[in-house]
Parts: structure tokens; sequence; C-alpha cells
């Protein structure tokens, strides 16, 4: 089952590589990763998509919780977040199949932010099924590449 940590660490350099390192010496692939510096300048956030039961989440928590460098470790799965990704992609296009490509973005809500005679790039956020469904629909036009920010995720407020 896929988690989703949302991990407080110091903004230091070399943060980064302790967090995935503790990753790596157990094992565990992240699937996904994002960094940003939080509204407190000394403060990022890391999201981290992983793979694992309950018990495996819950080991990676507790060595997460030990580094000095970690202030707080939430385990978001479950959770009323909002969660969102980023994709960039360019997708071969020709006159033929140029305006059912873009009307193709359009069903997704897609936003073209640059077009060649011969390939278009689509801005798309939206959760992972809606970006996956995407790539799925626009596959067969010729997927030249693909590039994804991988899943950010904020709790929702409360009503």
């Amino acid at each position: 089952m896929l988690h989703t940590l949302a991990v407080l660490v110091e903004n230091h350099p070399g943060v980064l590589i302790r967090v995935a390192g503790l990753f790596a010496r157990r094992g565990y692939n992240i699937d996904s990763l994002t960094v940003c510096q939080t509204e407190d300048p000394e403060v990022s956030r890391m999201t981290i998509v992983v793979n694992g039961d309950n018990q495996i989440i819950e080991q990676v928590r507790n060595q997460l919780s030990k580094l000095v460098i970690v202030h707080s470790v939430t385990d978001l799965t479950g959770e009323s977040v909002v969660d969102r990704e980023l994709a960039l992609i360019r997708v071969e296009v020709s006159a033929e199949t140029r305006s059912v490509v873009l009307q193709t973005v359009e069903v997704f809500r897609g936003r073209v932010v640059d077009m060649g005679r011969s390939n278009i790039t689509i801005e798309l956020t939206g959760d992972i099924a809606k970006i996956d469904a995407f790539v799925y629909a626009i596959r067969p036009y010729g997927l030249l590449e693909l590039v994804r920010t991988g899943k950010i995720a904020i709790l929702r407020s409360e009503v």
C-alpha cells in the first residue's frame, strides 16, 4: 500500500541525502519525493510516498524520528487531504492528430504551454489518477517526454 509521509526537517545542506539514505539502507524504495522550504525558512517539508505495509511504515517513521534533523513525521495516509501533482508532457502531433490531442487536453483541463509544428507540451495538475489517465489517453498519439513533480499533500481544513 502506498503511504504519504509529511516530514518536517531542518533546512540545511545534506538533509535530503540523510533521509534518502535511511530508506536506501533498509531497502525501501521511494515512489515520489518532493522537498520545499516552508513558511519558516529554517524548516523544509518533505512529502515522501513509499510503498509498504503498516509495520514497515511504522519502522520508517520511528527511524526518521530518531534523526536530529527531523522535527516531525506525519503519515497522511487515510487522512482527509488535498493532494496534487504537476506534469509536463510533450506529445507528438501531426496535422491529423493535433485537434484530437488538443480536445483531450481540454477534457482533462490541461494547458498547452509550448507548441511546435510536430509536438506540443502540456501542463497538467491533479491527483495521481488523473495524470495517469491522461498519459494513458495520450500515449497512442506519441508520448515523447514526461516529467512529473511527485505528489504533494496537505491536510484539509476543518469545517
